[in-house]
């Protein structure tokens, strides 16, 4: 990018399902931004569905404040397209997706499409004649980070109660920060 100054750079995986970009400055745009973007723009349109956004529980907590600070709700699901594209469907949501740029847009696709994507945030920066690190610093990308726990399995997992009141007491002393927390994440549970 910087070399070539170029003003953004799209970068798509091995079946083009997902788009990251990159801004001018080199610094890369992920999905749970590229979501933003683009549920803002439906919402100034009239066309985000309840004002609501699906996304993972992977989201970072950034794009959960940003989106309260615009009026947007989060639906929030299990990780993978499978259950956003489950969520978005059983409430006629408008957009939806995961932060590794696995972004579905209702009005022309049900699954994700990586070009399309690229095409939507390429048409909000000429819309609106910002670049996209201006349209990306919607939200702020929050510390964040994931630990695997070996040697569970997931589908006989249950939350020890002492885990579950540490969560909870977390949680109010967080108040409206805190991030979502179901076991696993329920379907049309809202994380406003």
């Amino acid at each position: 990018m910087l070399e070539h100054g170029a003003d953004i750079g799209v970068a798509f995986d091995g079946d083009a399902d997902r788009c990251l970009a990159v801004a001018a400055d080199g610094e890369i745009i992920d999905g749970d931004q590229i979501m933003a973007i683009l549920a803002l723009d439906l919402k100034e349109r009239g066309k985000l569905h309840d004002d609501t956004l699906v996304v993972t529980v992977m989201s970072n907590l950034g794009l959960k404040i940003a989106m309260k600070e615009h009026g947007i709700v989060l639906g929030q699901t299990g990780v993978g397209d499978r259950y956003v594209l489950e969520e978005m469907n059983l409430g006629g949501y408008s957009i939806g997706g995961e932060q590794s740029g696995h972004v579905i847009i209702a009005e022309h696709a049900t699954t994700g499409d990586g070009e399309l994507t690229a095409l939507h945030l390429l048409q909000r920066m000429a819309e609106t004649g910002r670049t996209a690190r201006e349209l990306a610093n919607v939200m702020t990308r929050l510390p964040q980070a994931l630990i695997n726990v070996k040697n569970i399995d997931k589908a006989k997992a249950t939350i020890d109660r002492g885990v579950s009141d540490a969560i909870a007491a977390a949680e109010a002393e967080l108040g409206s920060t805190a991030v979502c927390c179901c076991d696993p994440p329920a379907p049309s549970r809202s994380c406003a």
